[in-house]
């Protein structure tokens, strides 16, 4: 468990003699064993796709989504624990509502990330309770225009131009880093977005995946929606195109 000695991974309330906490770390792993989730900022928007692998021929296409809407103008992509993502959506939707209540004003993502960090971080305080198993990607187009946040487990957030989390992060990261996201539209950021999730996937060939997509910005009027069949079709092509170029 830790070679320290074993015992303070027990509680999330519990250090470690050098200043860790296991189970945040735990956590951590818990992410690390999900799919890919990524977020674009682009100069019109920003798109946000994930590779929700399929783990039962069974189930029913589209559904038990890993992209939410938290407000209009606000989406969420999860990596990790389903639930523990479904439940940090239901959190940021009343954050969000809250926040539209007291200000009478449609709520920036930076509030709604502030909010939901410190309840992600309070989840890493007590016995009683253990972290999320989640990283959370949220996107919006509002006041400030384009933005894009990660949620970690340990409540930290960061803001991005592009993020990553999930198994595949690195390799997405390397991918994003060589993009000009400043230069893309939201249509260009979907056919990137998808060549990205497929080259991410190729390393987990023998297990099935659905591509999810969603974007908010000039093409949506600013709302949060699922990317239009007809152009998920195409960006799924072309990444699959691409990435047989890519072997080849």
């Amino acid at each position: 468990m830790t070679s320290i000695g074993t015992g303070y991974d027990l509680s999330a309330s519990t250090y470690s003699p050098d200043g860790r906490i296991f189970q945040v770390e735990y956590a951590g792993k818990a992410v690390e064993n999900s799919g890919t989730a990524i977020g674009l900022r682009v100069k019109d928007g920003v798109v946000l796709a994930v590779e929700k692998l399929v783990h039962s021929k069974l189930l029913v296409p589209e559904a038990n989504r890993r992209i939410q809407t938290i407000d209009r103008h606000i989406g969420m992509a999860t990596a990790g624990l389903l639930a523990d993502g479904r439940h940090l959506a239901n959190r940021a939707r009343d954050e969000a509502q809250n926040l539209r209540d007291t200000y009478r004003t449609p709520p920036t993502l930076k509030g709604v990330a502030d909010r939901l960090g410190l309840y992600v971080q309070a989840y890493t305080l007590y016995s009683s309770v253990r972290p999320f198993g989640i990283s959370s990607i949220l996107g919006a187009v509002d006041k400030d225009g384009p933005v894009l946040y990660v949620i970690e487990p340990s409540g930290i957030f960061y803001g991005y131009h592009g993020a990553a989390v999930g198994k595949g992060r690195q390799l997405a990261k390397t991918e994003l880093e060589k993009l000009k996201l400043s230069e893309l539209t939201t249509r260009e950021a979907v056919m990137e977005a998808a060549r990205i999730i497929y080259l991410v996937h190729d390393d987990a060939k023998d297990k099935e995946f659905e591509l999810e997509m969603s974007w908010i910005g000039d093409e949506t009027q600013g709302r949060h929606l699922a990317v239009p069949d007809d152009l998920k079709k195409e960006a799924e092509q072309k990444a699959k195109d691409a990435l047989e170029q890519f072997e080849d």
